[in-house]
């Protein structure tokens, strides 16, 4: 996975982590949590704020449906 794969590492922090809120979830923890998933592949430092947020969103809108 690399950082463009919004929506399934949404799927993937959704799986991993069932109790968390993502909502609640702070930037620095998303990094790391969506860095440390098996089958991300991609390089750490472009993890922007906006890519962040993009993951948030898509993971908030996954637990909703």
């Amino acid at each position: 996975m690399k950082w463009t794969d919004v929506y399934d590492i949404a799927i993937e922090l959704g799986e991993r982590y069932p109790d968390v809120n993502p909502q609640y979830v702070n930037f620095v923890d998303l990094h790391k949590w969506v860095c440390d998933l098996d089958a991300f592949n991609d390089d750490q430092d472009r993890g922007g704020e906006k890519v962040l947020e993009a993951i948030q969103a898509a993971w908030i809108e996954e637990i909703a449906d």
